[in-house]
């Protein structure tokens, strides 16, 4: 599936979604545009404190260590079951892509993406300004 911009005619019931463009890893399952079934957050705040702000590659390698366990996470707490490849309900895969940290973006990008190809739903890429 293509990119899809916000405006399209897309209408999607249940939206996954995945956030990181800085320093938290962070995955949601919204319903009907309204309802949160899930909102799941791994913070960096200790591992950049040391350093007095964010470190880019810090960052970066901490989002492919979280991303897995917060999808996990997120998808269960929301009752979502998505065994052999299927959606199990997801109509669409949002993700942050910019502005923000490279490293940190192509990681929830790269996973979004491939979640909306092996479901077979479409990717929505979101300016979070």
């Amino acid at each position: 599936m293509g990119d899809t911009a916000l405006g399209d005619t897309v209408t999607p019931n249940t939206i996954l979604g995945i956030e990181t463009s800085c320093d938290e890893t962070a995955v949601a399952v919204v319903e009907r545009a309204t309802v949160v079934r899930s909102s799941v957050v791994s913070s960096q705040v200790e591992q950049h404190a040391v350093f007095g702000g964010v470190v880019p590659e810090i960052a970066g390698r901490a989002h492919v260590r979280e991303l897995v366990p917060v999808l996990a996470e997120a998808l269960a707490t929301a009752g979502i079951e998505v065994p052999g490849g299927s959606a199990g309900g997801i109509d669409a895969v949002a993700a942050t892509t910019g502005p923000g940290l490279v490293g940190s973006l192509l990681t929830g990008v790269s996973a979004a993406k491939a979640l909306s190809l092996v479901w077979g739903v479409p990717f929505v890429a979101v300016n979070h300004l």
